[in-house]
Parts: structure tokens; sequence; C-alpha cells
């Protein structure tokens, strides 16, 4: 099947992935975009987990400012080069995770940084829940162990649901972006101000 490169261009734009890799997705995906999209996804994230490991000494703090000055974020993002650092893709995803800490308030960038009296609290109200519900003991432990790992999924920043794009969660978007620039990165840490808050 011959590949037009207007198709190319518009999986280019949609994924941020190279021209040769976008080319070969939508040859091996018969030419459907959505297939293509999926592919470079998934060999993103297969090449993203090659790079885990690799030092990263440089990178960039990103700002936000919503809402007329209401609500900031300060993120700090790592990557191995300064060259990667200082490229349109990467400062692109820096803000937009700035953007997306906005919006979906996480408590910390992965769940062991998250406060371990928050989540023994939680397990303490789900519990409760279960047994006013009339769960039997047994049931209740699994329960709650379901209801965590939601609440873990609400709260860790590279646990949620992409606010662009819901159907990836903040850690896929990061390692199509690892895929797409061939460095490994880190969202360090951030902090959100609300006026208010």
């Amino acid at each position: 099947m011959e590949i037009s490169a207007k198709l190319v261009k518009e999986l280019r734009e949609a994924t941020n992935c190279g021209m040769m890799d976008c080319k070969k997705a939508l040859a091996e995906c018969d030419g459907d975009m959505d297939k293509a999209v999926e592919y470079l996804r998934k060999k993103g994230i297969a090449s993203a987990a090659k790079k885990e490991g690799r030092a990263t000494s440089q990178g960039i703090v990103g700002s936000y400012i919503h809402m007329g000055g209401k609500v900031g974020v300060l993120v700090e993002v790592a990557c191995e080069t300064d060259f990667v650092a200082r490229t349109d893709t990467f400062q692109e995803f820096v803000h937009n995770v700035a953007m997306h800490i906005a919006a979906a308030r996480p408590l910390a960038v992965t769940r062991d940084e998250v406060d371990g009296s928050l989540v023994e609290k939680e397990k303490e109200i789900y519990a409760a829940q279960m047994r006013e519900q009339g769960k039997p003991e047994a049931m209740i432990e699994k329960i709650v162990v379901g209801k965590v790992d939601k609440y873990y999924s609400d709260v860790v920043l590279l646990e949620q649901k992409y606010v662009k794009d819901p159907d990836m969660t903040v850690e896929d978007y990061l390692k199509s972006v690892i895929g797409a620039l061939g460095e490994n990165m880190q969202i360090k840490r951030f902090a959100r101000f609300e006026i208010g808050g």
C-alpha cells in the first residue's frame, strides 16, 4: 500500500514521532491512522523502557499560570542532555505537564511520595464504609486494596489520566515523549499554588 506524505505528516503532528517511524507505522497498519498511533505508542513505551535508569542531569523548570493568576504551577522535568531540554517537544511536554497539574491537583509524582498517613486514613474510611454496607470481613480487605489503587490513580501524577488525552496516563504521555526524543526523562517534582487554597 502506498502511504501518502499527507498521511505521514498528519501522524507526525499527532504523535511527535519521526517521519520514518510514522511512515513505517502506517505501512505496518495498512494506512489506519488509529492503529498507527497505537503502534507508535507501544513502540515509544518499549523504547522508553530501554532508557530507564540512564542519568537525567539536565532539564528545565517550567511554569504555568491559570485563571487570571489564581492557580500557578512550577514543575521540574529532567532529561539526559541540554540539547533535548531546549527542543520544542521537550518544552511543550513540560508546559503540558504543568497545565495538567494545575487542572488535576495531584499530591505527588509517584506512589512512594504520597504521605503514608493519608493512605492509612483512606483505608480506614473504605473499610468502615464496607462494614456499614454489611460486607463480609474476608471481602473487605480485597475491596480496600482496589479502592486504594483507585485513590492512587486520583492523586499520583504519573497514574492520573492525562487531561488532554484521557485514553492515556501522564506516565504513558511521558513514555511517548521519551520514545520520540530518544532520551530518558523524569518528572522530578512540582509545586502547585492556588489563591485561597
